[in-house]
């Protein structure tokens, strides 16, 4: 999108929303104030700053790369792009259940053995790759949460008021469809990212959040995240378990 500011921009707008100044920034992350805003009149950021401010704002690491129009690491990127296609095989039953079977899901996610990169993370393809603006920081953290366009509209339809095609969330990663507070709070709901820093990369002033749709509980938005670090194979089992679960729910 056109216009899209730098990050110096965002980080004051993310900045103002948490009520911290430079100086505290500074002091908080550890970096002398002139160093900061050496560092800020100077884009892009690099790897090491984000990854220290990023636990000052309270956001994902992965997401703060986003936000900054900063490829993603390696090391942080999702780490089997084939599980991508079975994470909406586990959102749906884990929407049927109860919070505490939800809470028991999440619990074996974490059981599970953190297995080793075995290549690198495949660069975005031609179609997955969008101009710089706030759309595609929202492409990028559905990316980091191995939501591919045709699954994550399904996913959206599950977890919210959101009925929008593939072709639809191509134009959002495009500039091409007007970002919306109705809209955003979708994209909060599913990426589990507070509605106010979306409406802050935006630039849009957020709604009283009681006066939007009802959402899905933010534990599916945080189940997804956890699917991130699965193989394929380890994603296919949760979402036996999630169907199991089911049963007895």
């Amino acid at each position: 999108m056109a216009g899209y500011p730098g990050f110096a921009v965002i980080l004051e707008r993310l900045m103002g929303r948490r009520e911290i100044g430079m100086g505290e920034l500074s002091e908080r992350m550890r970096i002398p104030e002139d160093e900061l805003l050496t560092t800020l009149r100077e884009p892009p950021p690099s790897p090491a700053f984000l990854r220290r401010l990023a636990p000052v704002l309270g956001l994902r690491t992965a997401d703060l790369f986003a936000i900054a129009d900063v490829p993603v690491p390696n090391e942080l990127a999702v780490l089997d792009v084939r599980a991508s296609r079975h994470v909406l095989g586990v959102v749906w039953p884990a929407v049927q259940l109860s919070s505490s079977r939800r809470g028991e899901l999440r619990r074996r996610v974490a059981t599970l053995p953190q297995r080793d990169r075995v290549q690198p993370a495949p660069l975005p393809q031609p179609f997955e790759q969008y101009p710089s603006g706030p759309g595609a920081v929202l492409m990028q953290m559905l990316a980091n949460r191995n939501l591919k366009r045709s699954d994550a509209a399904r996913v959206f339809a599950l977890l919210t008021p959101m009925y929008l095609s593939a072709t639809v969330y191509a134009s959002i990663g495009h500039g091409r469809k007007d970002l919306t507070v109705d809209l955003l709070a979708g994209f909060a709901a599913v990426l589990g990212v507070h509605l106010g820093d979306l409406a802050a990369v935006a630039g849009l002033e957020p709604l009283d959040e009681e006066l939007l749709p009802d959402q899905k509980p933010m534990d599916i938005a945080e189940l997804i995240w956890d699917l991130r670090r699965l193989t394929v194979d380890q994603v296919l089992e949760i979402r036996r378990e999630a169907e199991s679960l089911m049963e007895y729910d």
